[in-house]
């Protein structure tokens, strides 16, 4: 086992945290703020080569794997980005998987440079208001008139829809009491989102506000059958194919604002004095720091585990799930204490460690919960009955 940081992934890291360098912890603040999508800092990523990072050579990307495209995310979330700054980008650099590995070539040569260069905004829309992580239940349907798919339902929590061109979304083609499994008859659309017949409402949310979440409706939407990703029918196995690679670039992410926090909290308790002396002095201050920073540390190596099994073509369903488990707990735990530190300056935006405490808990819930990881362990790791 080698644990040096190769070349290349740190001129990743110089080089992310260069263009960062612009984009200081006060651009956050008001982006959030104003609730205003950040297209500067996006824009120069893109320009950058960032965006495409894990987009094929072929396709106007870089062809680099998991691991580079984790690292850029953690690096981003570790300015002070943090989530604001990671999920304008996250679906760009990994969203469009299901259509590099089963759209066909001209889907691909269509779709994927224009995503590689920032040119074209892709949202996912799969989560229903009535179906949540019980995604073989959604209800958002299309039927086949022609060449075209007509979309009737509505999603919810579908990031940047207000300002993406496109949506990757789930739909049953097929009813699910008709089919032999419930994951069968669901398919796979990249459909056109700023459309008469689509409404996207913004939802009022704790953080992460430079990035919409929205409720879409799609009433009566038509989408053109060359714009069906893969086979009819299997869209879920195609959205689940690129889970793993979710949950490992969510947990870089998490890691990226734990270590935002932990940088925070230590130069707040150098600098702070109380009673004649800083007050990272005390055990107190100092101990819950140094076993924060130490859960970060060893969710890191569960991120680059998992990260180098997707890379080399190994199964890491346990590894991808256990590293978002373990960096959305330690993220929030570095948040937790870098408020603590701060005492009631904690409380206070001027400091941004609230605003990394609301986006870090963010990551306890989305894009699937502790909970649900919990399950997929214990059953398929433990061997234990499935509990739902």
């Amino acid at each position: 086992m080698n644990f040096e940081t190769t070349d290349e992934h740190q001129l990743i890291r110089d080089a992310i945290q260069k263009i960062c360098t612009d984009y200081p912890d006060d651009y956050w603040a008001e982006r959030d703020r104003l609730h205003e999508f950040p297209w500067d800092f996006y824009n120069d990523l893109a320009k950058a080569g960032w965006i495409g990072v894990a987009i094929p050579e072929a396709y106007g990307g870089s062809g680099r794997g998991i691991t580079e495209a984790s690292i850029v995310l953690e690096e981003v979330a570790a300015s002070g980005a943090a989530m604001n700054g990671c999920s304008g980008i996250h679906l760009s650099i990994f969203g469009m998987h299901p259509v590099v590995k089963y759209g066909d070539e001209a889907m691909k040569q269509k779709y994927l440079p224009r995503v590689a260069n920032g040119d074209l905004h892709v949202s996912f829309g799969v989560t229903e208001p009535d179906a949540g992580t019980d995604t073989t239940s959604i209800k958002t349907s299309a039927r086949r008139d022609g060449d075209y798919y007509i979309v009737r339902g509505r999603k919810v929590w579908t990031t940047k829809a207000q300002d993406s061109e496109r949506v990757l979304l789930l739909v049953r083609t097929e009813g699910k009491d008709t089919v032999a499994k419930r994951t069968q008859g669901m398919t796979l659309l990249l459909a056109e989102l700023q459309r008469p017949e689509v409404t996207i409402s913004p939802i009022e949310k704790v953080g992460r506000n430079a990035v919409a979440s929205c409720e879409v409706v799609y009433d009566d939407l038509p989408v053109h059958i060359t714009d069906r990703v893969g086979e009819e029918g299997k869209g879920f196995r195609y959205i689940l194919d690129g889970l793993n690679a979710e949950r490992i670039l969510v947990a870089s992410e998490a890691l990226g604002i734990g270590r935002a926090a932990i940088r925070r909290a230590v130069g707040y308790a150098n600098e702070r004095e109380i009673f004649g002396r800083p007050i990272g002095m005390n055990q107190g201050v100092s101990f819950p720091l140094g076993e924060a920073q130490m859960r970060l540390d060893a969710a890191e190596l569960m991120i680059r585990k998992a990260s180098w099994m997707i890379d080399n073509g190994l199964p890491c369903g346990a590894e991808a799930n256990m590293a978002k488990w373990l960096a959305a707990d330690a993220a929030f735990q570095a948040a937790d204490q870098a408020m603590q530190t701060h005492g009631g300056f904690g409380y206070a935006k001027e400091y941004h460690v609230e605003r990394y405490w609301r986006e870090a808990r963010l990551m306890r819930i989305a894009p699937i919960s502790q909970e649900m990881i919990l399950n997929y362990v214990t059953e398929h790791v433990l061997d234990l009955p499935r509990s739902y």
